[in-house]
């Protein structure tokens, strides 16, 4: 059962239900709207993070779970479960980030390395210099700093999640979070 209730309809400002009302109805931006400041930002973030980043798909979504996996959060493993599938994550990587098996020799170089640096910022403030030398090889720094981005992001979605007892009660599907219609009202 979650922690919170849902906020009243009655104290959520206008521009902030219009802008929500665009969304598919959603038990974590119901959460997420207690904070009338942030959750148009939070959402458009999420957004971005589909539509903005150089990091392909594929890679973003192994990034995601392996948040998922270390943050222990089941809600955004639920939800990113066959978003993974849909960018190319087969069922063996899948699992292979479930049972945290980071050295398995069934992951690629680039999925291993990507799938550790995950982890580790997950686990710990900073990253070992050989496991960073390992990622510039394989990632751009634009792509660095965007798995920068979706750790943080996924990070405190999964702890909203886990801290509220957030209930999985949608998953969707790898599409943009907002319409064009929605971009328009902003």
């Amino acid at each position: 059962m979650p922690r919170l209730t849902d906020p009243d309809p009655n104290v959520v400002p206008a521009d902030v239900r219009e802008f929500l009302s665009a969304l598919p109805p959603d038990p974590m931006v119901k959460m997420l709207t207690h904070s009338v400041g942030t959750v148009q930002l939070f959402v458009q973030l999420a957004r971005a993070q589909f539509t903005s980043l150089e990091l392909p798909a594929r890679s973003r979504e192994l990034v995601i779970l392996t948040v998922a996996e270390y943050a222990e959060c089941e809600f955004v493993a639920a939800q990113h479960r066959p978003m993974s599938e849909a960018a190319g994550v087969d069922e063996r990587t899948r699992d292979i980030i479930s049972s945290r098996d980071l050295d398995s020799p069934d992951l690629s170089a680039y999925d291993r390395t990507l799938i550790r640096f995950a982890a580790e910022m997950v686990r710990s403030p900073r990253v070992p210099d050989d496991l960073f030398d390992q990622v510039r090889h394989i990632l751009s720094e634009r792509e660095i700093v965007e798995v920068l981005q979706v750790v943080g992001y996924y990070w405190s979605f999964g702890r909203v999640a886990t801290v509220l007892n957030v209930e999985v009660t949608t998953v969707y599907g790898d599409e943009p979070l907002l319409t064009d219609e929605t971009e328009r009202a902003d």
